[in-house]
């Protein structure tokens, strides 16, 4: 990805968000965009014109924490935002101290994944950065059924919104799980640019997808830790979630999200049905091995 790019429409888009009445500025004649201008941007953050040209130019090198914050307070970014502003200037700067960096186990260790097993009463699951779907307990594995069985998913959730036509359908609100699926994916990208992975992913989408495309080029980002999510199962119908978003530090990147209902409502009922459903499916399919094993003919001595 090509920083410079990538700090000159981020900073560009935020700067034509934000009106002069937001930002407190009387603004005089007759104004060709609604956004602030670049001398208004530099005025509010204290710095000189011609320094913030340089910055909104895609040049952060050299450029330190402090002014970075001042620039975030004038562009009044929020939290994710701002953070995305300091991994931009930490690309733009080699020197400066880089997040740590660790290479992503191969397999989920068995320790976690009884963790999440142990959580029953509420579907729980663990995502990498590049919303590749890496462990489930069995309400999750249930849940998200329409998603792993997905042929155009292949387990990733980006794709599924994107690229599956089912998505539309599992999310009533898609519009807004597309939102925040292409913010989740910018945001990811900003901390870890050089992953060839993650940009594999991004320029696949982009090629494929049209609604992608016109998200990712709006430069939003977002921290996906806490909301409500809607989702409309096949099985059991209408589900309304609140989760919680959990990073996990011995893996940077991943996170462990809890989907809960209010108790005595709906959801928590229809969670329940989904939960005996999927426990008879899987009680049917080991009966079905058992009896195919029961059936094979034992082998004798001089066949071994």
């Amino acid at each position: 990805m090509d920083n410079q790019a990538e700090v000159r429409d981020f900073l560009r888009t935020r700067r034509d968000r934000i009106t002069p009445e937001q930002a407190g500025i009387v603004a005089g004649g007759r104004r060709r965009l609604p956004g602030l201008r670049r001398e208004e941007v530099a005025m509010l953050a204290g710095m000189s014109i011609d320094y913030y040209a340089k910055m909104e130019r895609g040049n952060l090198a050299g450029v330190s924490p402090e002014v970075l914050d001042a620039l975030a307070r004038a562009l009044r970014l929020d939290e994710a935002e701002t953070e995305h502003l300091h991994d931009l200037a930490r690309a733009a700067n080699p020197s400066r101290r880089q997040r740590r960096s660790r290479p992503a186990p191969a397999t989920i260790r068995p320790s976690l994944q009884c963790f999440l097993d142990a959580i029953t009463a509420a579907p729980a699951w663990i995502v990498d950065q590049r919303a590749e779907i890496l462990a489930t307990n069995p309400l999750a594995r249930a849940l998200l059924a329409p998603l792993l069985e997905d042929p155009d998913a292949r387990s990733n959730s980006a794709r599924f919104v994107f690229l599956s036509p089912a998505a539309r359908t599992f999310y009533p609100q898609w519009e807004h799980a597309a939102d925040a699926s292409a913010a989740n994916l910018r945001t990811a990208a900003g901390r870890n640019p050089r992953d060839k992975l993650l940009t594999d992913l991004i320029g696949e989408l982009a090629a494929r997808s049209d609604a992608f495309s016109s998200r990712w080029s709006a430069h939003d980002v977002r921290l996906h830790r806490t909301g409500t999510k809607h989702i409309h199962h096949p099985d059991v119908g209408d589900l309304e979630f609140v989760y919680e978003g959990v990073e996990l530090p011995d893996h940077p990147g991943w996170m462990m999200y809890v989907y809960t209902s209010a108790a005595g409502s709906p959801t928590e009922e229809r969670v329940k049905l989904l939960g005996s459903l999927a426990a008879t499916a899987a009680d049917k399919l080991a009966a079905t091995a058992a009896d195919k094993q029961a059936a094979a003919p034992a082998l004798r001595p001089d066949d071994m």
